[in-house]
């Protein structure tokens, strides 16, 4: 069994900001920001290329599904090559891959449904700087600040708020594939200041086999981990890459009034991310998800039922912030139990991660296309939030008896 190991296990415990390196943790946030931002970009641009390409709600599901897949499949390779070469070197080569890609789509242009999956691959190398920037961050602090500094690192999703503000209205006034251009713009800028701010923590595990990375996936904890995030995460990032086109296909709104109501919803679960770390902490992990799955089933089980805008709204809203706490609080149990594959496991979570959203938005879309409405993607999902609801209270007695109680750390 892996567990918490680090000098900072022995060291007298300090306050957050003194006991890490703060410039690393900006630099990973301000990474996995725009990351997010370009990873869901195709979901706010959707109606806008869908009326353009003459795309079917399938195709459409399905093309704001590829980055999420993409990024999910790419986090094991970067989790790899976080505790191969570093993670402040892992991250500046997924940066120039992204920039260079999208400067190249923006010269030569996408005038079919195929050229968006092949952007949609490009984008799924953003999407997979989840495995970089919180392992990069993570490695500065101690057990009783994991929480908070995963959870600041993380609140880099809210890059998909950028994406849903700011990207419909360019492609109102430039056409949608300026917007990709005009995206290397901030990338470039954040890639400098990366550089120049991340350091790769000076306790990083010594490399392995290439077989040792994935011996964690021996134990059932790692799975579990798996499967639990693939909910939380993957409940945020599909609906972060789906409700443009929801709110325009049910409701008849523009794309940039979507736009903004993806927004606000978006923002309300990155802007949590943090707070569940935090609230991981105090009350433990296993105690904040277990509140997360039943608040999160509640309300998206409830959307199929909302006429109204306002209400579908105020559902989406509560089921982001349950989502959102369920980010920092999975991500609080992580280093508890998996220290020493931080990396490895940063990348296998959040593959699980990634593969819930694809699931999400495509299902969304073909259960469209196949009965007519959204309404069996939510239930299902939904159950899926109940089901790992049982998982967890079947599991839990055993975490706080065995590494949870080993390390003294709340879970």
């Amino acid at each position: 069994m892996s567990t918490i190991r680090t000098g900072a296990d022995t060291a007298p415990k300090s306050g957050f900001w003194a006991s890490g390196h703060w410039p690393t943790l900006v630099a990973a946030f301000l990474y996995f920001d725009l990351a997010f931002m370009v990873w869901v970009v195709l979901g706010p641009l959707a109606p806008t290329i869908a009326q353009e390409l003459g795309l079917s709600p399938a195709q459409k599901g399905l093309m704001v599904a590829v980055p999420t897949l993409a990024g999910a499949l790419l986090r094991v390779v970067n989790g790899l090559l976080v505790d191969r070469i570093g993670p402040k070197r892992a991250g500046a080569i997924s940066q120039a891959i992204v920039i260079a890609g999208l400067f190249t789509a923006w010269l030569s242009g996408i005038d079919s449904f195929a050229g968006t999956l092949a952007l949609g691959v490009v984008l799924g190398f953003a999407g997979a700087s989840f495995a970089i920037a919180l392992p990069l961050a993570s490695r500065w602090y101690p057990p009783e600040h994991q929480g908070k500094a995963m959870g600041l690192a993380g609140m880099g999703n809210s890059g998909t708020v950028l994406a849903a503000l700011f990207a419909p209205t360019l492609a109102k006034l430039f056409g949608w594939t300026a917007v990709l251009g005009l995206a290397c713009i901030p990338l470039t800028i954040v890639f400098v200041l990366y550089l120049f701010m991340a350091k790769d923590a000076p306790n990083a595990p010594a490399p392995k086999r290439l077989v040792d990375y994935f011996q964690p996936l021996k134990s059932a904890d790692a799975w579990w981990l798996m499967g639990f995030y693939s909910v939380t995460f993957g409940g945020f990032v599909g609906l972060a890459a789906s409700l443009p086109i929801y709110f325009t296909d049910q409701f008849g709104l523009t794309p940039v009034v979507a736009g903004y109501c993806t927004a606000a919803c978006v923002f309300t679960g990155s802007l949590v991310r943090p707070l569940g770390g935090a609230l991981a902490d105090r009350v433990g992990g296993v105690r904040a998800l277990m509140i997360v799955f039943v608040v999160a089933a509640l309300a998206l089980a409830g959307v199929p039922q909302a006429a109204a805008l306002p209400a579908a709204m105020g559902l989406f809203l509560i089921a982001m912030l349950a989502l959102g706490v369920g980010n920092g609080s999975v991500f609080q149990l992580v280093p508890q139990r998996f220290s020493a594959e931080i990396g490895i496991m940063t990348g296998l979570v959040g593959m699980a991660g990634g593969v819930g959203g694809f699931y999400l938005a495509s299902s969304l879309g073909f259960a469209k296309q196949w009965t007519g409405s959204f309404a069996p993607g939510f239930y299902i999902f939904a159950g899926l939030a109940v089901v790992a609801l049982a998982a967890l209270m079947f599991v839990k007695g055993q975490w706080r008896a065995t590494w949870g109680a080993a390390e003294g750390v709340r879970i």
